[in-house]
Formats: C-alpha cells, structure tokens, sequence
C-alpha cells in the first residue's frame, strides 16, 4: 500500500521540498566567484589566439607570393592595408593584377617598417621583420622575412 502526502508527517514533508532560497544564493555566489576569476584568463587566452591566427594568415601570405612570383616568373608586390585589415599579393607593372588577397582580425595590429616589399622570381626580396599585436593585450609575435625568402614566425617583439 502507498502512502499518501498527505498521510506524512509535516516535518518530513518540509524535508523533501526542495533548496532553500539561502542554498540557492550561495550556489550562485560561488559560482559567480569562480566566472570573476576565470573571466581575464579567458580573454588573455582570446588575444593570444588572434595573435597567432594573425601571425599565420601573414605567415602564408608571404609563403604564397614567394611561390608565386617563382612560379610566374615575375615580380610580386606584398602589401598590408591596416585600415582594411587587408593583405594582398599584386603583379608589378603598369596595369597590376590581384593573385591574391587575405584579410586578417580588426583586433590585430600588424608593424613594419615598411607597408610593402617586393618578391622577385630569384627569391630575393627586402629582409624585413612584422610585429603581430593584439590591440587589448600584451600578446605578440613577430614574422621574420630574411634577404633570400625564408619566412619564419616567432614568440615576442613589440609593437
């Protein structure tokens, strides 16, 4: 036979019917806590992955107009547009066409000293060194470009 709830004693029913509201409001207080100091960990972590997700699209935009400018027997020019967040590979001369064209995080700030260089089909090309920051963070890495193409991205630098 079943008992019914009302056939309970009203102390036992009391026990049963659930959090209290005071339970409920230190659960929520812990866990509020736990958000407060998890919260700038989290956002380090973010500009550190834009960083890298920066330092990479430049890294193989580079990689591609070394190959191209090989491959296409000619003269590439290798620009960054910071007011676009835009990079793109160019053919040189009068009337110059697109190869190709990358766009980067608005977040990420990309230095050089300068806003262009040139990929010759000999492989030669300005040595040069980007600087990758992230415009909320301490976060940095920098993209090296030697005098005979080799490209190589590394942790630090400063913007």
């Amino acid at each position: 036979m079943r008992a019914s709830k009302n056939s309970l004693s009203p102390t036992i029913q009391m026990r049963s019917s659930g959090f209290t509201l005071i339970e409920l409001m230190v659960t929520i207080a812990v866990l509020a806590i736990i958000v407060g100091i998890a919260a700038p960990s989290i956002s380090t972590q973010l500009a550190n992955q834009r960083v890298k997700a920066t330092a990479n699209t430049l890294a193989n935009a580079l990689k591609e107009a070394k190959v191209e400018s090989v491959v296409r027997r000619q003269a590439l020019d290798f620009s960054i547009d910071d007011s676009t967040n835009l990079i793109s590979i160019k053919t040189k001369g009068v009337s110059p066409d697109e190869v190709a064209r990358y766009s980067y995080s608005s977040k990420s700030i990309i230095k050089a000293q300068k806003s262009s260089i040139t990929f010759n089909p000999s492989k030669r090309v300005d040595a040069i060194i980007y600087n990758i920051c992230d415009k909320n963070s301490s976060a940095t890495m920098q993209v090296i470009v030697t005098a005979v193409a080799n490209i190589s991205t590394v942790v630090g630098g400063a913007c």
